[in-house]
């Protein structure tokens, strides 16, 4: 039986210096074996290089490798890592051509080894490649010396550039280049620029190569890990819990986290009657964005998805969140556009009021040219746009009627901006009646509930003492109250919350 091995003379004085570090013994006596070997052919080989043939009566001197090389050769040959479609001959082979390319790179010493991938990982990646790709004509080796890295500027990079030491293609190893001598070649005629010591690199040099360390612990491969396969379709959700809380996805949805169509309709029946029971709005709308999600990732456009929007942006409103309006409004308005049915006229009317309370004047002039004459006449979208033409003339008493009188929930709407055009119908009031005004005036003009009410909302903006008790009425000076309510006029409409807008 021929043995696994063949010794080498040599071997005995890089065991001596090996001998003198014990913590570098190899895991089994099999892996010891067929690392040896492979280092002291490696070992032999550098010799050969750095022995002068005109002087072969010098004493042959011992390379020193490094220790992660060392480690790395024991780690190629373990028995776990060792792969049955790759023969050993074939991992000799790729350890050669490895530490001989780093070698004569200069970056043997500054290669990331732990992070090196196996010689029988990057043979099946070369297999593989080589069946996915044409089969490119032999590069012919020259005899010249290996040359040296390039400086690219990285802003400039081209296409064209990617030929480099520093950039391969996608198709080879980085010891495939054309320009490489074969390990042959360098056996039976070692370059003199090996000889001599490695020219200095520049500080520009040594920062590319910190950079690219870092990137990619110093080694680029062109074996990349196979990417999961996109899914055919949308996934079909498997999970039949009617509640669950809203996460963000940070990866892609599995079916098991995810309700079918049929249970988000159960959850939505549930999640109504716990809102006319309990009004909990804060779990209510994480159930919402929940069943939202679930609707989103399985791709369900249909009259269920429009009326969960709907629902989710009322209760929405109820409660003041803007944000999560002005997402479920966005949504809502996509969805109408691809014909779905639903309450179009309600919620295109809210937009409209939604525009005018955020002052965003280009958003409602885009909103009011959508609309089709037929749209325009209906109720809810016909008040709408009252508000809007009762505000650009400044008819604060036609405003104020229109506030009184609102369909569906628009008043939710109105109630964000009603207290800056109250300031503001004030603030002509106290132009245009001087030196007072009966409170009561005031009361029905800007559709406050009561005097006392009215009186309140002075109050609040420091106008105590513009109030004066008469025999019959309250009275309002107007005269004095000019500039206190024109600040806070000003001041109202230049704080515009803007939360949730797109």
């Amino acid at each position: 039986m021929s043995p696994a091995y063949t010794p080498v003379s040599i071997r005995q004085g890089f065991g001596q210096a090996y001998q003198a570090q014990p913590q570098y013994s190899y895991a089994t006596p099999t892996n010891s074996l067929q690392s040896t070997s492979t280092m002291a052919s490696l070992d032999h080989q550098q010799q050969q290089q750095q022995q002068p043939q005109s002087q072969p009566q010098h004493q042959q001197q011992k390379f020193d490798w490094p220790d992660s090389v060392r480690r790395y050769v024991q780690r190629s040959f373990q028995p776990s890592n060792l792969d049955p479609n790759v023969t050993r001959a074939e991992m000799e082979a790729k350890l050669k051509e490895i530490i001989r390319y780093t070698q004569d790179c200069g970056t043997m010493y500054t290669t990331d080894w732990d992070a090196m991938p196996l010689p029988q990982v990057l043979i099946k990646s070369e297999r593989q490649q080589a069946l996915m790709q044409p089969i490119a004509p032999p590069a012919v080796a020259e005899p010249a010396t290996i040359p040296a890295v390039t400086t690219v500027n990285p802003k400039k990079r081209k296409s064209s550039d990617l030929s480099g030491p520093e950039q391969f293609g996608a198709g080879t190893v980085p010891w495939r280049s054309a320009k490489v001598v074969a390990l042959e070649d360098r056996i039976s005629k070692p370059s003199t620029a090996m000889d001599g010591p490695l020219p200095a690199k520049s500080k520009f040099q040594k920062n590319a190569e910190k950079r690219q360390r870092r990137g990619d612990g110093g080694y680029q491969s062109s074996y990349r890990s196979p990417s999961p396969a996109l899914p055919a379709g949308p996934i079909v959700g498997l999970n039949k819990s009617l509640e669950k809380r809203y996460l963000r996805l940070t990866a892609a949805p599995k079916p098991a986290d995810v309700r079918p169509e049929p249970v988000l309709h159960q959850t939505l029946d549930l999640l109504k009657k716990k809102w006319r029971k309990d009004g909990n709005y804060n779990y209510i709308c994480d159930q919402f964005k929940s069943l939202r999600q679930d609707l989103t990732v399985q791709r369900i456009k249909n009259e269920f998805t429009v009326s969960v929007y709907e629902i989710h942006a009322r209760i929405a409103l109820e409660k003041g969140d803007l944000g999560e309006y002005n997402q479920c409004q966005t949504q809502l308005r996509a969805l109408y556009k691809a014909g779905l049915k639903g309450n179009s006229i309600e919620f295109k009317a809210y937009r409209i009021l939604y525009f005018i309370h955020t002052a965003n004047r280009t958003a409602l002039n885009d909103a009011i040219a959508d609309l089709t004459t037929a749209e325009k006449e209906e109720r809810p979208i016909k008040h709408a746009l009252s508000v809007r033409s009762a505000l650009a003339l400044g008819n604060y008493h036609k405003f104020f009627q229109l506030y009184l009188n609102v369909p569906n929930m628009g008043a939710y709407l109105m109630d964000m901006f009603v207290k800056r055009e109250r300031l503001a119908a004030l603030a002509n009031m106290c132009k245009a009646f001087k030196p007072d005004l009966k409170l009561r005036y005031i009361t029905e003009e800007l559709a406050f509930e009561s005097d006392a009410e009215a009186a309140q909302f002075i109050i609040d903006f420091n106008g105590q003492d513009l109030l004066q008790e008469r025999e019959d009425h309250i009275t309002f000076l107007t005269g004095k109250a000019g500039q206190l309510f024109e600040a806070a006029k000003a001041e109202a409409f230049r704080r515009v919350d803007l939360k949730g807008q797109l």
